[in-house]
């Protein structure tokens, strides 16, 4: 399925100022990729997906150098004012406007879900490496979001929530290159089903690739809390989290 590329940036841009309010899940992936990645000096480094710039923030703090790239231009405009990296573009991970083997670290948290052709992605981020440096990138497995799903079927058959690529698809995708990866869950719990949903909505992950879903009714949201699956009475929200990290020949 073709990704709506113009309506995944309008849904991220409408996130931008909420963003940080919200990203528990991109900062336990983050530091999840980061302990895999290891010890690493980079000194150029493309933040790809950059969202407001944490991670940006984060390579420049270290030293390096770095370019926050992302679709959104509200995304870049909250990195840029937050002086997160040295350089910014807008562009589009599967095709990025950038020239061969200029970044020691290209590094992309939970971005590349929101491309059309997960071998283009980091073929694109492979290409704009240096040898020798690393291509480090979480992203989405199939199976994500369970307690959402069980809550939606109570109430309708209509998708509620984005289908993540397989396993077995995105290491086919990823066979001939230099990898290391696993795949961890992480599972976070909220008050009710309306804080889950805000945790979703705040963080722009609300454009569906099946098309925008139509609003929530009060009646509904009823419906969605009395259906989610809890836990310990919490309403969790799990997601399986692929890892990689490729090194450049």
């Amino acid at each position: 399925m073709t990704v709506n590329k113009q309506a995944v940036a309008a849904a991220f841009g409408r996130a931008a100022q909420s963003y940080a309010q919200h990203d528990e899940l991109q900062r336990r992936s983050a530091d999840l990729l980061l302990s895999r990645l290891g010890a690493v000096t980079p000194a150029q480094v493309l933040d790809a997906g950059c969202g407001p710039g944490t991670m940006s923030r984060y390579w420049r703090g270290q030293g390096s150098e770095v370019m926050a790239l992302d679709l959104s231009v509200n995304m870049l405009d909250e990195a840029r004012r937050q002086h997160s990296a040295q350089r910014y573009v807008r562009g589009d991970i599967e095709a990025m406007p950038l020239a061969d083997a200029q970044f020691s670290l290209v590094w992309s948290n939970l971005a590349v879900q929101w491309c059309d052709d997960l071998r283009q992605a980091i073929g694109e981020m492979y290409r704009v490496t240096q040898p020798g440096g690393c291509v480090a990138f979480t992203t989405l497995v199939a199976a994500s979001l369970p307690e959402l799903n069980e809550a939606w079927r109570a109430i309708d058959d209509h998708p509620h929530a984005n289908r993540f690529l397989t396993l077995p698809t995105i290491e086919q995708a990823l066979r001939g290159w230099r990898l290391r990866s696993g795949v961890e869950t992480i599972t976070l719990r909220f008050d009710d089903a309306t804080a889950a949903l805000r945790s979703l909505k705040g963080i722009g992950a609300t454009h569906l690739h099946a098309g925008r879903q139509q609003g929530l009714t009060r009646g509904k949201l009823q419906r969605l809390q009395l259906a989610w699956p809890q836990q310990q009475g919490k309403y969790p929200l799990t997601y399986h989290l692929f890892w990689g990290v490729v090194v450049r020949d």
